[in-house]
């Protein structure tokens, strides 16, 4: 709905950001669709933004208004024992991965959920200042806002999380936004071979933009992915990566890497089944590892990112392919929903309302509708 009137100021600790743009994320999806938490809804979805501070409560005093952000469902506070860690990204503040009843939103007198504390499928949002990532003021934000969740998340998984080195062979499962964002830092990291994996061809010419080297579909297949990849080089991969969020491909990834030094990194978010595999496969030397936002602490790895994409050291616009408005995000929904591969990225109806949609489609993985937007 469009706002009554002027947005309010802020109470304490908290700043209000105005959405300039906004992506779609398969985790909105598996919220909506998939998860389907009794206590989840109504919230107002969306994770992946951008916008500028409209104004700021008491005790904030990192941010001013018109300061360019980047929202972040991952604080950093920087004086919490994980904060302090340089051995992981998580904050030991309330993090709700779906949606918090610390919301800020309310419609027709009654409170809507705050989806992972950000909520920018909306024109406002209040957000705290441990919450944000102060950007560059010259970064164009219809691009950034990538960076809140997916570029990030797969990127980092392999840069940060995986770390691969130069020269090695990699292998990313599950070629949406995530997947490739996964290419990209393999190619960044000096990767010599990256395959790949899909059942859907018609990613494999995009994938090469990002650095693939190599293209492997299972349906081609008779055998198991990891066998084909483990005749392919010679015993395995030294790095996988799972980019999809099922289980099935998660072992798969696992079983692909080469015994006594793989690494295997779960990447696609899920919580609905458990994931297994035969003990021996992790005897053999193997390291199963997981990445949550590619391992970057948020409100200092958001802004190198967006400093590397104004280098062009980070690819955001290659992964744009449509433009749409605010009020088509059931549209959006439903593309994604059938693997038309992309997030997407929303300006706020006041200022034109228009938006971008990036790739995510998802490998293998059906959603079945049950809820609109």
């Amino acid at each position: 709905e469009e706002p009554a009137g002027k947005f309010s100021r802020c109470n304490s600790g908290g700043e209000g950001l105005r959405i300039v743009a906004t992506g779609v994320c398969h985790t909105d999806l598996y919220h909506l669709f998939e998860g389907m938490h009794k206590d989840g809804f109504p919230s107002v979805l969306g994770h992946e933004g951008a916008g500028i501070v409209e104004s700021v409560g008491p005790g904030v005093t990192e941010f001013q208004p018109g300061d360019k952000v980047i929202p972040l469902f991952i604080s950093q506070c920087r004086e919490c024992r994980f904060c302090k860690n340089p051995k992981t990204n998580q904050a030991s503040g309330r993090h709700a991965m779906m949606a918090s009843a610390d919301s800020r939103f309310t419609c027709k007198g009654k409170k809507v959920l705050q989806f992972m504390g950000t909520s920018t499928f909306s024109q406002y949002t209040v957000m705290n200042q441990i919450a944000i990532a102060k950007i560059d003021p010259t970064a164009p934000l219809d691009k950034v806002c990538l960076l809140g969740c997916g570029i990030c998340t797969g990127f980092g998984a392999a840069v940060n999380t995986a770390k691969v080195e130069p020269g090695s062979t990699c292998a990313v499962f599950g070629l949406g936004a995530v997947g490739l964002a996964a290419v990209m830092g393999c190619k960044s990291a000096g990767a010599k071979r990256i395959f790949a994996v899909d059942i859907n061809p018609d990613k494999f010419e995009k994938a090469k933009v990002f650095g693939a080297t190599d293209f492997v579909n299972p349906k081609d297949h008779d055998k198991p992915i990891s066998q084909v990849l483990a005749e392919m080089t010679n015993g395995g991969v030294d790095y996988s990566l799972e980019c999809v969020g099922n289980v099935t491909v998660m072992r798969s990834a696992l079983e692909s890497c080469v015994k006594g030094w793989g690494v295997s990194v779960l990447v696609g978010w899920t919580d609905l089944y458990d994931v297994a595999t035969r003990p021996i496969q992790l005897i053999a030397g193997r390291t199963w590892k997981g990445s949550l936002f590619g391992g970057f602490k948020s409100k200092d790895g958001v802004p190198q990112m967006v400093k590397a994409y104004l280098d062009k050291k980070v690819k955001l616009d290659e992964f744009i392919t449509h433009n749409m408005t605010l009020g088509q995000v059931n549209d959006a929904i439903e593309l994604m929903k059938h693997g038309k591969w992309f997030e997407l990225i929303s300006t706020t109806l006041t200022t034109g309302s228009w938006c971008s949609v990036t790739m995510a489609g998802v490998m293998g993985y059906p959603l079945t509708p049950r809820r609109k937007l």
